[in-house]
């Protein structure tokens, strides 16, 4: 391994936004198993850590990226050896734990999974921690019993963002009938080809509503939150189900029981984060059954490189990447 490599580094949090640096083995955590970051991702939540707007990061000097693909170097872990292909999502990578914008890193061996054997390393980054989350959101409400193909069109809001994209190209490849709220009609084309059938504008989600309205959707998977969550639950079916994996609209949700209590609307919380290792394998086995290799072609928008990552970070958060962006690390 050479003496030094390139990372992305918050230095504290008076300076919050990553600047390009050289690390050495011995800045790394003292972590069991040392991996060469082939690849990551860049997520909303990346792009709040990067460019330091969302004030991510809770530890001081961090390193942001919170998706690795990479190669075991080094273990003392028995689960892994060297040479393993492995991949990593969450588990405080960003926050208090160094993440995946360095070209080598150190993490504990409960964070790491086998590369999906399905996928090379940088579709499994394409896929990522939205693609991830997504399926995490689709087996939820498959589980939830009540909602099935027959029973009329699922929503996905934000649907041309990361946990958008794949959550329609997901459950269209399960046979349902997929709404995609977005407020790019530039996008349709996208969502179509990725298996959307209907499009709804968000500003007719986005405006406050009645607190129960007429029925529309079977079930949903929402990435918005705040108004627009609550205007989705208002018009979810009797019986039908709602996850809730994102706030890109607010953290608030301006909404009353009357859709739980008078038609048995169930919210279901997702978090890809902590989600335990049982529902991780879950999520990416539906991920190796249903994608197409097409599908995540059409899904990821580039590829970047450490150097271009905090362009990069602006760009998705005003709005200007569609489905994903790759990052080329090591």
């Amino acid at each position: 391994m050479s003496e030094t490599f390139p990372a992305l580094l918050i230095r504290d949090k008076d300076n919050a936004k990553a600047e390009l640096t050289e690390l050495s083995r011995s800045d790394l955590p003292d972590l069991p198993v040392l991996v060469r970051v082939d690849y990551s991702s860049l997520n909303y939540k990346d792009g709040l850590a990067v460019s330091g707007k969302g004030r991510i990061a809770r530890r001081f000097p961090m390193v942001p990226g919170i998706d690795i693909a990479g190669t075991v170097i080094e273990s003392d872990a028995d689960a892994f050896k060297p040479g393993d292909k492995v991949i990593a999502n969450g588990h405080g990578m960003s926050e208090t734990a160094w993440g995946a914008y360095s070209a080598f890193q150190r993490v504990k061996p409960e964070w790491l999974m086998p590369q999906p054997e399905q996928f090379t390393q940088k579709q499994a980054m394409a896929i990522g921690t939205a693609g991830y989350t997504a399926a995490l959101c689709v087996n939820q409400l498959l589980a939830w019993g009540t909602v099935s193909v027959d029973e009329g069109s699922v929503l996905v809001t934000g649907a041309a963002g990361g946990v958008g994209s794949y959550a329609v190209a997901l459950l269209s490849s399960l046979g349902f009938s997929v709404t995609a709220s977005t407020g790019r009609p530039e996008t349709h084309a996208y969502l179509r080809q990725l298996g959307a059938s209907n499009f709804i504008d968000r500003k007719e989600l986005s405006e406050a509503g009645k607190p129960i309205q007429a029925e529309r959707w079977s079930g949903a998977v929402d990435s918005v939150g705040s108004t627009t969550l609550a205007n989705v639950l208002a018009q979810t079916v009797y019986g039908g189900a709602v996850t809730a994996c994102g706030l890109a609209g607010g953290a608030d949700l301006p909404a009353t029981v009357i859709p739980h209590i008078l038609r048995s609307v169930a919210l279901i919380g997702v978090d890809s984060v902590m989600a335990p290792l049982k529902r991780r394998e879950a999520a990416w086995r539906l991920l190796q059954a249903q994608l197409t290799p097409e599908q995540i072609d059409l899904a990821t928008e580039g590829e970047v490189g450490l150097a271009e990552l905090p362009e990069a970070a602006e760009a998705i958060l005003a709005g200007r990447i569609r489905g994903r962006m790759v990052v080329k690390v090591a």
